[in-house]
């Protein structure tokens, strides 16, 4: 870790076409700040993970003051001056700071919608508020965080406003704080490995247990004779069964790759959202992979993955999947 002053730092200035500084294969920590209350609660947690990364953290501020012209670049709708003053507020809180990483600030101009998925390009991890300056305070998750969750190249972590306590006697009370827990979705008949191996990591990282919730389809419906659907408790038993050895037999890797981390595996009937959510609950983080599918020239979300997004009080952490797995 650095002990660098923070008004030694590097601070620098890029345009939405401009190419990132060349880093290690593992990338910096990237958090998009605009000065707003979600991107500081951002800046803490990008902190706290770039300091269990041992990895240097880069502080973005993308300038959204500029209109797309009808042939694709951007025209500036007010005059630049040379500071940044959201980065100069930024680098001021943190005077004084002990134990910080290395810090890098950047300022970027351009679109955030399209600039700032593209900072994953060459990040480990990239961090961001679940709403800035422009959202209703009603609303979770704004476009921009959307857009990166659907797009960046690297694993991207919304951070949300502090959830409200629940009610007494909900589900989300019932479940104890147990210290440290990583909550990972996890789909039995098509894993994804890059959200395994991510959530096993961060599990390690954080001295944390990983709960495991792997939902399986509900309720199980056998057609008879005279073509009707009815319900089987047997079937519906064998089904779970079935799912709790795949889990299992798919979790073994990565159990023998990190001894240390602790493993809960629920298998739970119905809908994977509601389970994902519930299980989130003092939780440090909840991991979701993207989605395994193209549909057309562009990339999306799941719908677990975006209920997730929308509703879970914790940060949330989209984790892609291999370029192949992508387009399976």
């Amino acid at each position: 870790m650095s002990s660098e002053p923070v008004s030694s730092v590097r601070s620098e200035s890029v345009s939405g076409s401009g190419a990132w500084p060349a880093v290690g294969p593992d990338g910096p920590v990237v958090v998009a700040v605009d000065g707003s209350e979600g991107s500081g609660r951002a800046l803490e947690w990008a902190l706290d993970a770039a300091r269990l990364r041992a990895a240097p953290l880069r502080i973005v501020h993308v300038r959204g003051y500029e209109v797309p012209l009808v042939d694709g670049p951007f025209a500036s709708v007010v005059e630049r001056g040379e500071g940044d003053p959201v980065l100069d507020r930024t680098r001021e809180s943190l005077v004084g700071r002990a134990g910080l990483p290395e810090l890098e600030f950047v300022t970027v101009d351009g679109s955030p919608g399209r600039e700032l998925p593209r900072l994953g390009a060459e990040a480990g991890l990239l961090v961001l508020g679940s709403r800035g300056r422009g959202g209703f305070a009603s609303l979770l998750l704004g476009s921009n965080g959307l857009a990166c969750a659907r797009d960046a190249a690297c694993p991207v972590v919304v951070v949300p406003r502090p959830a409200a306590d629940p009610e007494p006697g909900s589900p989300e009370a019932s479940v104890p704080d147990a210290g440290p827990r990583v909550v990972l979705g996890h789909s039995a008949p098509a894993p994804d490995e890059n959200a395994l191996a991510f959530a096993f990591a961060e599990a390690g990282r954080r001295g944390a247990r990983l709960q495991v919730i792997a939902a399986y389809p509900w309720p199980v419906l056998s057609c008879t004779p005279t073509g009707e659907f009815v319900m089987k408790a047997v079937e519906d038993a064998e089904t779970e069964r079935e799912y709790g050895k795949l889990t299992e037999d798919q979790l073994a890797p990565y159990r023998e790759r990190h001894p240390e981390v602790g493993v809960d595996v629920f298998i739970a009937p119905g809908d994977a959202a509601r389970h994902l959510v519930e299980a989130a609950h003092a939780a440090d983080l909840v991991v979701v992979g993207r989605h395994r599918r193209r549909l057309g020239p562009g990339r999306m979300l799941g719908s677990v993955t975006h209920a997730v997004l929308l509703h879970a009080g914790i940060p949330v952490a989209v984790v892609p999947p291999s370029p192949s797995g992508e387009n399976a």
